[in-house]
C-alpha cells in the first residue's frame, strides 16, 4: 500500500503523513536510515534527493541538496534528538544555504516518525510541528504538502527492493544504482563481538578469508580516525596467488558505523568507499550492512564478477562459527 495520508492541522500547527507497507518494521526502518534508500524518496521525482550526511544517533546530523530539473538546488538539514532503532526518531528539520550551513531566514519544524508493526507489515507516522501559524503557512505555501506527498509514493519502490534483497540470513546483495550496492548479512552474535570481530587481528584473520583454501599473512586493521589499513591473502597452495587491499580509516562510530577507503594493492586508479554499519536484532543477532561506493558503474560490475558476495557469505558463516 502506498502513502495513505497527508493530512494538516492548523490548529495543532501539525503536517502527519501515514504510510503501509507489506514489509517488516526492520525493512522500513531501513529505508529511513541508509541514506542511499532516503535519497530515492525523500525528493520529489523532478526534485531528486542527494544525502552527503546521514548520521542516525542521537546528537547526529543529516545533510542533503535536492536537485531540480535545470540543475537548481534546494538545501536541507536534519538535527537528530531521539533516535530508538526499528521505533522512532525525532529530527529538527530545516533548510540550508548553499554552503550547507542553516537558514535562520526559514522554519524549523520538529518531524517525528514512528515506525510500528501492522497485520499486514508495518507502518510510518510522521508528524511535523511547527513552531507558529505562519510558519507553517509559509511552509505550506513552497509546496510542501504536494512536494511531500509526491517524494513519498516512491517509498513503494523502495521498500519492495529491500524485501527482496533480505528474505534470507545469507549475504544479500541490493544494487541500489550504477555506483552503490549494499550487502547485508544478518549473524548470531551480540552487536559488541561482531564490532570487535571487525577490529581484533586475531579474530579477523580466523574468519575474513572468503571461499576456503586463502590465508591471510598480514592483518594490519586501522583502529583510529586517519590510521591506514593493511589486508593482504594467500593461496594455501600456492603463495604466488596473492592479493590485498589499503585504505584509511576515516569515520569511527564504536561499535555500530566505519567509513574506510579502499584500494586494490598494485591498481591504479580511483578507489571505493565502504560503510559498515552494526545494527542489533533480537535474539543476540546482528545485521551487517556493507555500504559501498564505486567510482564507475564499470568498475562495480567488474568486482560483482569476481564473486565478491559469494566470498562475503563465505567469511560471514565462518564469522558465526568463530562468534559461536
Amino acid at each position: 500500500m502506498p502513502v495513505t495520508s497527508i493530512e494538516t492541522d492548523p490548529e495543532s500547527l501539525t503536517l502527519t503523513a501515514i504510510g503501509d507497507y507489506p514489509v517488516p518494521v526492520e525493512r522500513l526502518w531501513r529505508a529511513w536510515t541508509d541514506p542511499r534508500q532516503l535519497e530515492r524518496f525523500w525528493g520529489p521525482p523532478e526534485w531528486p534527493a542527494t544525502f552527503t550526511r546521514h548520521e542516525v544517533r542521537e546528537g547526529g546530523s543529516s545533510e542533503y541538496f535536492m536537485t531540480g530539473p535545470n540543475g537548481e538546488t534546494a538545501r536541507g538539514y536534519w538535527r537528530f534528538d531521539v533516535v530508538e532503532a526499528n521505533r522512532r526518531f525525532s529530527v529538527r528539520d530545516g533548510f540550508a544555504k548553499d554552503d550547507g550551513t542553516p537558514n535562520d531566514e526559514l522554519p524549523v519544524t520538529r518531524m517525528n516518525v514512528v515506525f510500528e508493526a501492522t497485520d499486514a507489515g508495518s507502518r510510518f507516522v510522521a508528524v511535523s510541528t511547527f513552531a507558529s501559524a505562519a510558519a507553517m503557512e509559509q511552509v505550506v505555501a513552497m509546496g510542501m504538502v504536494e512536494g511531500l506527498r509526491s517524494a513519498l509514493h516512491q517509498l513503494d519502490d523502495v521498500v519492495a527492493d529491500l524485501r527482496e534483497s533480505t528474505k534470507d540470513f545469507i549475504a544479500a546483495l541490493e544494487v541500489v544504482d550504477d555506483t552503490h550496492v549494499v550487502v547485508r548479512r544478518e549473524v548470531r552474535g551480540s552487536i559488541g563481538q561482531v564490532w570487535q570481530a571487525h577490529h581484533d587481528p586475531a579474530l579477523i584473520k580466523r574468519w575474513m578469508l572468503g571461499p576456503d583454501g586463502w590465508t591471510m599473512p598480514v592483518c594490519e586493521p586501522a583502529t583510529e580516525v586517519g590510521d591506514s589499513y593493511r589486508y593482504e591473502w594467500e593461496n594455501a597452495e600456492d603463495a604466488s596467488q596473492r592479493f590485498g587491499f589499503t585504505g584509511e580509516l576515516l569515520e569511527s562510530e564504536p561499535p555500530r558505523r566505519a567509513v574506510t577507503t579502499e584500494q586494490m594493492i598494485g591498481m591504479e586508479g580511483p578507489g571505493v568507499r565502504n560503510e559498515l554499519v552494526l545494527s542489533p536484532r533480537p535474539g543476540s543477532r546482528t545485521l551487517i550492512e556493507v555500504r559501498i561506493e564505486y567510482p564507475s558503474k564499470e568498475v562495480r560490475d567488474m568486482v560483482l564478477g569476481t564473486g565478491m558476495v559469494d566470498g562475503m557469505e563465505a567469511s560471514y558463516a565462518r564469522l558465526e562459527h568463530v562468534l559461536g
